[in-house]
Protein backbone atom coordinates (compact mmCIF):
# COMPACT_ATOMS: atom_id res chain seq x y z
CA UNK A 1 0.00 0.00 0.00
CA UNK A 2 1.55 3.26 -1.10
CA UNK A 3 -0.15 6.78 -0.61
CA UNK A 4 -0.20 9.54 -3.45
CA UNK A 5 0.27 13.26 -2.88
CA UNK A 6 -2.74 14.38 -2.72
CA UNK A 7 -4.06 11.35 -0.27
CA UNK A 8 -1.05 12.54 1.83
CA UNK A 9 -2.34 16.25 2.10
CA UNK A 10 -6.04 15.56 2.22
CA UNK A 11 -4.74 13.11 5.39
CA UNK A 12 -2.59 16.12 6.58
CA UNK A 13 -5.45 18.68 6.80
CA UNK A 14 -8.05 16.08 7.77
CA UNK A 15 -5.77 15.07 10.73
CA UNK A 16 -5.09 18.75 11.74
CA UNK A 17 -9.29 19.45 11.72
CA UNK A 18 -10.47 16.69 13.46
CA UNK A 19 -8.18 16.20 16.10
CA UNK A 20 -7.87 20.09 16.98
CA UNK A 21 -11.94 19.20 17.00
CA UNK A 22 -11.70 17.26 20.67
CA UNK A 23 -11.04 20.09 22.79
CA UNK A 24 -13.34 22.59 21.05
CA UNK A 25 -16.25 19.85 21.39
CA UNK A 26 -15.50 20.03 24.82
CA UNK A 27 -15.43 23.93 24.71
CA UNK A 28 -18.86 23.98 23.15
CA UNK A 29 -20.63 21.13 24.85
CA UNK A 30 -19.24 21.86 28.65
CA UNK A 31 -18.40 25.45 28.90
CA UNK A 32 -15.36 27.44 29.67
CA UNK A 33 -14.42 28.11 33.60
CA UNK A 34 -17.19 30.41 34.73
CA UNK A 35 -19.72 29.87 32.48
CA UNK A 36 -23.10 29.31 33.69
CA UNK A 37 -24.23 25.55 32.10
CA UNK A 38 -23.18 23.10 29.63
CA UNK A 39 -24.76 23.50 26.31
CA UNK A 40 -27.24 20.65 25.09
CA UNK A 41 -25.22 18.28 23.40
CA UNK A 42 -27.88 17.17 20.21
CA UNK A 43 -28.63 20.90 19.88
CA UNK A 44 -25.48 21.51 19.64
CA UNK A 45 -24.43 19.04 17.05
CA UNK A 46 -27.47 19.42 15.12
CA UNK A 47 -26.50 23.58 15.02
CA UNK A 48 -23.33 22.08 13.60
CA UNK A 49 -24.78 20.03 10.96
CA UNK A 50 -27.52 22.59 9.96
CA UNK A 51 -24.72 25.25 9.26
CA UNK A 52 -22.75 23.07 7.59
CA UNK A 53 -25.00 21.73 5.04
CA UNK A 54 -24.95 25.57 3.14
CA UNK A 55 -20.71 25.33 2.86
CA UNK A 56 -21.38 21.38 1.68
CA UNK A 57 -23.90 22.80 -0.76
CA UNK A 58 -21.75 25.84 -2.49
CA UNK A 59 -19.35 23.17 -2.91
CA UNK A 60 -21.27 21.37 -4.95
CA UNK A 61 -22.90 24.21 -6.94
CA UNK A 62 -19.26 25.72 -7.64
CA UNK A 63 -18.14 22.29 -8.65
CA UNK A 64 -21.43 21.84 -10.68
CA UNK A 65 -21.60 18.60 -9.06
CA UNK A 66 -25.43 17.12 -9.35
CA UNK A 67 -27.23 16.86 -5.97
CA UNK A 68 -29.43 14.05 -7.37
CA UNK A 69 -29.77 10.61 -5.75
CA UNK A 70 -31.24 7.69 -7.68
CA UNK A 71 -34.25 6.34 -5.89
CA UNK A 72 -32.64 2.78 -6.32
CA UNK A 73 -29.53 3.79 -4.34
CA UNK A 74 -31.73 5.24 -1.06
CA UNK A 75 -31.42 2.26 1.06
CA UNK A 76 -28.11 1.88 0.33
CA UNK A 77 -27.42 5.48 1.51
CA UNK A 78 -29.00 5.48 4.74
CA UNK A 79 -27.52 2.29 5.82
CA UNK A 80 -24.26 4.22 5.01
CA UNK A 81 -25.51 7.47 6.60
CA UNK A 82 -26.38 5.59 9.90
CA UNK A 83 -23.05 3.43 9.90
CA UNK A 84 -20.40 6.16 9.39
CA UNK A 85 -22.12 9.44 10.50
CA UNK A 86 -25.80 9.10 12.79
CA UNK A 87 -24.73 6.78 15.75
CA UNK A 88 -20.94 7.93 15.73
CA UNK A 89 -22.07 11.80 16.23
CA UNK A 90 -24.94 11.20 18.52
CA UNK A 91 -22.84 9.38 20.68
CA UNK A 92 -19.84 11.39 20.89
CA UNK A 93 -20.99 14.40 21.17
CA UNK A 94 -23.37 13.53 24.58
CA UNK A 95 -19.71 11.52 25.44
CA UNK A 96 -17.74 14.11 25.56
CA UNK A 97 -19.67 15.69 28.21
CA UNK A 98 -18.30 12.96 30.32
CA UNK A 99 -15.23 12.03 29.63
CA UNK A 100 -12.13 13.54 28.91
CA UNK A 101 -11.54 15.38 25.38
CA UNK A 102 -8.15 13.46 24.71
CA UNK A 103 -9.22 10.21 26.17
CA UNK A 104 -12.75 10.88 24.32
CA UNK A 105 -10.46 10.63 21.09
CA UNK A 106 -8.65 8.05 21.88
CA UNK A 107 -11.88 5.37 22.75
CA UNK A 108 -13.28 6.86 19.50
CA UNK A 109 -10.64 6.03 17.22
CA UNK A 110 -10.08 2.31 18.41
CA UNK A 111 -11.58 2.01 15.03
CA UNK A 112 -8.78 0.80 12.85
CA UNK A 113 -8.41 -2.42 15.08
CA UNK A 114 -12.29 -2.98 14.77
CA UNK A 115 -11.83 -2.39 10.86
CA UNK A 116 -8.94 -4.91 11.30
CA UNK A 117 -11.68 -7.54 13.00
CA UNK A 118 -14.39 -6.55 10.99
CA UNK A 119 -12.57 -7.29 7.48
CA UNK A 120 -10.99 -10.75 8.90
CA UNK A 121 -14.67 -12.29 10.42
CA UNK A 122 -17.41 -10.10 8.50
CA UNK A 123 -15.53 -9.97 4.95
CA UNK A 124 -12.58 -12.32 4.50
CA UNK A 125 -9.72 -9.69 4.26
CA UNK A 126 -6.37 -11.00 5.67
CA UNK A 127 -4.00 -8.91 6.42
CA UNK A 128 -0.26 -8.86 5.70
CA UNK A 129 2.45 -8.81 8.54
CA UNK A 130 3.27 -5.28 7.85
CA UNK A 131 -0.70 -4.61 8.83
CA UNK A 132 -0.69 -6.57 11.50
CA UNK A 133 1.89 -5.21 13.23
CA UNK A 134 0.41 -1.51 12.29
CA UNK A 135 -2.55 -2.55 13.66
CA UNK A 136 -1.37 -3.94 16.66
CA UNK A 137 1.09 -0.81 17.36
CA UNK A 138 -2.43 1.20 16.78
CA UNK A 139 -3.74 -0.93 19.80
CA UNK A 140 -1.32 -1.21 21.79
CA UNK A 141 -0.81 3.17 21.52
CA UNK A 142 -4.44 3.19 22.76
CA UNK A 143 -3.66 0.72 25.58
CA UNK A 144 -1.01 3.06 26.72
CA UNK A 145 -3.01 6.45 26.31
CA UNK A 146 -6.29 4.81 28.54
CA UNK A 147 -4.00 3.38 31.17
CA UNK A 148 -3.42 6.78 32.92
CA UNK A 149 -6.93 7.45 32.27
CA UNK A 150 -9.04 4.32 33.81
CA UNK A 151 -9.54 5.49 37.38
CA UNK A 152 -11.20 8.95 35.54
CA UNK A 153 -13.11 7.05 33.02
CA UNK A 154 -14.62 4.81 35.96
CA UNK A 155 -16.98 7.55 36.92
CA UNK A 156 -18.75 7.56 33.16
CA UNK A 157 -18.43 3.76 32.41
CA UNK A 158 -21.57 3.80 29.95
CA UNK A 159 -20.32 6.77 28.30
CA UNK A 160 -16.69 4.82 27.69
CA UNK A 161 -18.49 1.60 26.51
CA UNK A 162 -20.94 3.84 24.33
CA UNK A 163 -17.72 5.76 22.48
CA UNK A 164 -16.03 2.34 21.86
CA UNK A 165 -19.64 0.96 20.32
CA UNK A 166 -19.68 3.88 18.24
CA UNK A 167 -15.98 3.35 16.96
CA UNK A 168 -17.40 -0.83 16.20
CA UNK A 169 -20.05 0.49 13.80
CA UNK A 170 -18.10 3.14 12.61
CA UNK A 171 -15.29 0.90 11.45
CA UNK A 172 -17.93 -1.40 9.66
CA UNK A 173 -19.67 1.88 8.28
CA UNK A 174 -16.04 1.99 6.88
CA UNK A 175 -15.95 -1.50 5.09
CA UNK A 176 -19.60 -0.96 3.84
CA UNK A 177 -18.74 2.01 2.14
CA UNK A 178 -15.32 1.12 0.67
CA UNK A 179 -17.11 -1.94 -1.10
CA UNK A 180 -20.62 0.27 -2.54
CA UNK A 181 -21.65 0.23 -5.59
CA UNK A 182 -23.33 3.64 -5.67
CA UNK A 183 -23.00 5.58 -9.18
CA UNK A 184 -22.98 8.77 -7.18
CA UNK A 185 -20.52 11.58 -7.11
CA UNK A 186 -18.87 11.36 -3.45
CA UNK A 187 -20.16 15.19 -2.84
CA UNK A 188 -23.40 14.53 -3.18
CA UNK A 189 -23.35 11.56 -1.13
CA UNK A 190 -21.44 13.58 1.72
CA UNK A 191 -24.38 16.19 1.47
CA UNK A 192 -27.58 14.02 2.28
CA UNK A 193 -26.17 11.84 4.16
CA UNK A 194 -25.25 15.15 6.56
CA UNK A 195 -28.88 16.10 5.90
CA UNK A 196 -30.23 13.13 7.03
CA UNK A 197 -28.14 12.88 9.88
CA UNK A 198 -29.00 16.55 10.94
CA UNK A 199 -32.78 15.81 10.29
CA UNK A 200 -32.61 12.84 13.22
CA UNK A 201 -30.63 15.27 15.42
CA UNK A 202 -32.57 17.71 15.08
CA UNK A 203 -35.60 15.87 15.86
CA UNK A 204 -33.82 14.26 18.97
CA UNK A 205 -32.87 17.09 20.07
CA UNK A 206 -36.27 18.73 19.96
CA UNK A 207 -37.84 15.90 22.04
CA UNK A 208 -35.26 15.59 24.33
CA UNK A 209 -33.47 19.19 24.59
CA UNK A 210 -35.98 21.55 24.54
CA UNK A 211 -36.32 22.70 27.56
CA UNK A 212 -32.76 23.30 27.89
CA UNK A 213 -32.43 25.08 24.79
CA UNK A 214 -30.71 29.16 25.03
CA UNK A 215 -29.06 31.52 22.80
CA UNK A 216 -25.49 29.67 22.49
CA UNK A 217 -23.02 31.98 24.41
CA UNK A 218 -19.61 33.57 22.01
CA UNK A 219 -17.42 30.30 22.56
CA UNK A 220 -20.08 27.85 22.09
CA UNK A 221 -20.80 29.87 18.71
CA UNK A 222 -16.80 29.51 18.12
CA UNK A 223 -16.83 25.91 18.13
CA UNK A 224 -20.27 25.53 16.22
CA UNK A 225 -18.89 27.36 13.40
CA UNK A 226 -15.80 25.48 13.93
CA UNK A 227 -17.88 22.60 13.33
CA UNK A 228 -20.27 23.41 10.02
CA UNK A 229 -17.17 24.54 8.04
CA UNK A 230 -14.34 22.18 9.55
CA UNK A 231 -15.91 19.16 10.46
CA UNK A 232 -19.40 19.18 8.02
CA UNK A 233 -17.95 21.37 5.70
CA UNK A 234 -14.61 19.76 5.08
CA UNK A 235 -13.43 16.54 7.06
CA UNK A 236 -16.42 14.30 6.32
CA UNK A 237 -15.97 14.62 2.16
CA UNK A 238 -12.22 14.31 3.12
CA UNK A 239 -12.58 10.98 5.08
CA UNK A 240 -15.12 9.41 2.75
CA UNK A 241 -12.40 10.12 -0.17
CA UNK A 242 -10.06 8.42 1.89
CA UNK A 243 -12.05 5.60 3.20
CA UNK A 244 -13.15 5.12 -0.76
CA UNK A 245 -9.69 5.13 -2.45
CA UNK A 246 -7.65 3.28 0.07
CA UNK A 247 -8.28 0.02 1.70
CA UNK A 248 -10.31 0.07 5.16
CA UNK A 249 -7.15 -0.72 7.67
CA UNK A 250 -5.15 1.56 5.89
CA UNK A 251 -7.30 4.27 5.79
CA UNK A 252 -8.49 3.76 9.41
CA UNK A 253 -4.79 3.36 10.51
CA UNK A 254 -3.62 6.49 8.47
CA UNK A 255 -6.01 9.21 10.87
CA UNK A 256 -4.40 7.33 14.07
CA UNK A 257 -2.82 10.60 14.45
CA UNK A 258 -5.94 12.18 14.98
CA UNK A 259 -6.19 10.93 19.04
CA UNK A 260 -2.88 12.03 19.67
CA UNK A 261 -3.13 15.37 18.02
CA UNK A 262 -6.57 15.20 20.16
CA UNK A 263 -4.82 14.56 23.68
CA UNK A 264 -1.91 17.20 23.13
CA UNK A 265 -4.63 19.56 21.88
CA UNK A 266 -6.49 18.53 25.09
CA UNK A 267 -3.49 19.32 27.03
CA UNK A 268 -2.75 22.75 25.67
CA UNK A 269 -6.59 24.27 25.38
CA UNK A 270 -8.13 22.90 28.82
CA UNK A 271 -5.11 22.09 30.95
CA UNK A 272 -5.66 18.13 30.92
CA UNK A 273 -2.39 16.09 32.48
CA UNK A 274 0.17 14.83 30.18
CA UNK A 275 1.75 11.67 30.75
CA UNK A 276 4.71 8.92 30.13
CA UNK A 277 2.06 7.08 27.96
CA UNK A 278 1.20 9.92 25.57
CA UNK A 279 4.44 10.27 24.25
CA UNK A 280 5.04 6.66 24.21
CA UNK A 281 1.79 6.04 22.22
CA UNK A 282 2.95 8.83 19.89
CA UNK A 283 5.79 6.94 18.52
CA UNK A 284 3.33 3.81 18.14
CA UNK A 285 1.47 5.69 16.35
CA UNK A 286 3.91 6.83 14.11
CA UNK A 287 5.12 3.40 13.39
CA UNK A 288 1.40 1.84 12.63
CA UNK A 289 0.80 4.59 10.42
CA UNK A 290 4.32 3.59 8.51
CA UNK A 291 4.10 0.25 8.80
CA UNK A 292 0.45 0.08 7.00
CA UNK A 293 1.58 3.05 4.31
CA UNK A 294 4.89 3.18 3.53
CA UNK A 295 6.56 0.92 0.52
CA UNK A 296 8.43 -1.41 1.51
Amino acid sequence: MTISPRQLWVLVVLTLVWGLNWPVMKIGVSGLPGTPLPYPPLSFRALSMLLGLPVLGAALLLLKVPFAVPRRYWRELALLTVMNMLVWHMVIIVAVQQLSSGRSAILGYTMPVFAALWGRWVFGDRLSGRQFLGVAAAALGVLLLLSSELSRMSGAPLAALAVLGAAAVWALGTHRLRRSTMDVPLLAMVFWMTAITALVVSSVAFVFERPAWRAPEPHVWGSIAYNAVGVFGFAHAAWFYLARTMPPVASSVSVMLIPVLGVFSGALLLGEALHWQDWTAVALMVAAIGLVLLRR
